[in-house]
């Protein structure tokens, strides 16, 4: 399927480089004395681990800053590229962290689709684990009371070829929502080792890392998913940041569609 695009480095699956911190500021969408926002790529975790503070978006933070401490107000997926927002001071923290726990948010996803998707879908369906998978992190609709309330607006773009670059809002905030609900409505999210078209890619991926298998039926080394846009309307005014979509995406996108549109 052609899966190696810049930005998914033959690294991939087995143990995450470290951050280099001159490459750092590249990354960097806005600064000030309150918050650090981040275009985090798709191959780093947001969460300090054990491998040192350079192996996380966290910790390579609290060696850019100089500070102790850095928190968290929103984050991704290691495999979803996109807007992270850090907080230098734990007053700040709190109250963003509050207003996006309230769905005071507005979070705006670009997803590359399988399929061509022929209009607007709005998906309200449950989540919750997916008994029938060996893999247990992954999600599904749940009709048995089991699942947590989930909703997912999908917004086509463009679509040609087999696929479609979609605009995708959630309005809750489920583990795995865009990717679980993508699959419910039959798009899943390309190169998607969970959701895509095995879910013991997920596992093979885990013990082995990328192999022939992989390469062939998967479009990428990572989903195709970005976190475009996040608006946290808060008491201290609102906050809004955007992060220009990342190469890998942008050329994984062109090369199936045939072009990429301007996306507003």
């Amino acid at each position: 399927m052609g899966s190696t695009y810049p930005g998914t480095p033959d690294y991939f699956g087995q143990e995450a480089p470290l951050v280099d911190l001159n490459e750092l500021p590249r990354w960097l969408l806005h600064e000030d004395d309150d918050l650090l926002v981040f275009n985090k790529p798709g191959w780093l975790v947001c969460h300090p681990s054990k491998n040192g503070p350079l192996s996380s978006l966290v910790g390579a933070a609290r060696e850019y800053t100089g500070l102790e401490r850095i928190h968290l107000v929103s984050r991704l997926d290691r495999e979803t590229s996109g807007v992270v927002i850090l907080a230098k001071r734990p007053a700040i923290a709190r109250q963003l962290q509050g207003a996006i726990e309230k769905q005071q948010a507005d979070k705006v996803y670009l997803a590359l689709l399988r399929g061509e998707l022929e209009g607007p879908l709005h998906v309200n369906a449950p989540l919750g684990r997916d008994k029938h998978s060996l893999v247990h992190v992954k999600q599904a609709v749940r009709e048995d009371g089991a699942g947590k309330s989930a909703e997912t607006l999908f917004e086509p773009i463009f679509a040609a070829n087999g696929y479609t670059l979609a605009r995708v809002q959630i309005r809750t905030g489920r583990k795995h929502q865009i990717r679980a609900h993508a699959l419910h409505i039959c798009h899943h999210v390309a190169g998607d080792k969970i959701y895509g078209p095995d879910d013991l890619l997920y596992l093979d991926f885990i013990d082995d890392g990328w192999t022939p298998r992989h390469e062939e039926l998967l479009e990428m080394r990572r989903q195709a998913l970005h976190a475009w846009k996040l608006t946290v309307h808060s008491g201290a005014g609102d906050f809004s940041f955007t992060a220009p979509l990342p190469l890998d995406m942008s050329e994984l996108a062109r090369d199936k569609l045939g072009s990429l549109p301007e996306i507003e």
